[in-house]
């Protein structure tokens, strides 16, 4: 159902761009108030210019630090590399990263609001982008989400970048996974995600991406 629905937008829009971007990550929890997160993802060509294919772009290198404020309230800060010259010709990219989440659950729903700055450095430009995201996830058998079951992520988020020489840009993402809870340290998730990426301009960019995952705790 997901393939079928990623080319019936590829077919439906125009400037439309294609990937399949698999992660790996694990959070590892120091005590009741501090976790780490390592994380290791792909992204991959699969529409480019039109044409179906499978060709690598880069890959992502991450560590996030969080430390909990209240019971549903987090900060936490973020380093992140990104190997993109190893695969075609772009830039690789150092990133920081600050944000601060809040979460609430009034009924099996839980919502979640995070907002984040970060500062994206290639060895031609610095940027500056600052993220706004709400998201819910909800599981999908019960009121509570039990080993083996599956639960809903859905989220839309927007976000303004501006670097010196440049105009500033706006992005909209909007993106729906379905998860399985495998046992009680280890979820997987897939999904799509849509990008409107600077749509002011003239001649905005649409991008989807084919999203799988999986998650370890331990």
């Amino acid at each position: 159902m997901l393939f079928l629905l990623f080319v019936g937008m590829a077919s439906a829009q125009e400037n439309l761009t294609g990937y399949w971007e698999p992660k790996f990550s694990v959070n590892y929890k120091v005590t009741g108030l501090y976790s780490h997160n390592f994380s290791l993802s792909n992204r991959n060509y699969l529409l480019d210019d039109g044409q179906f294919t499978l060709q690598g772009r880069q890959l992502d290198l991450a560590h996030f630090s969080k430390l909990k404020v209240r019971d549903n309230q987090s900060i936490s800060v973020g380093v992140q590399y990104r190997f993109r010259n190893n695969f075609e010709d772009g830039e690789n990219e150092l990133r920081f990263t600050q944000q601060y989440n809040f979460t609430y659950r009034p009924y099996t729903i839980r919502f979640g609001h995070r907002i984040s700055a970060e500062q994206r450095i290639t060895q031609s430009l610095t940027t500056h982008r600052f993220r706004y995201r709400i998201a819910l996830d909800v599981p999908l058998q019960g009121e509570k989400l039990d080993p083996g079951e599956p639960y809903f992520v859905g989220s839309l988020e927007n976000l303004w970048s501006v670097s010196k020489g440049n105009s500033p840009q706006y992005d909209t993402r909007i993106s729906s996974q379905i998860g399985w809870l495998i046992g009680k340290d280890l979820t997987i998730q897939l999904g799509l995600e849509y990008r409107f990426e600077d749509f002011t301009a003239v001649s905005p960019k649409n991008v989807i991406f084919l999203l799988t995952g999986a998650q370890l705790a331990l």
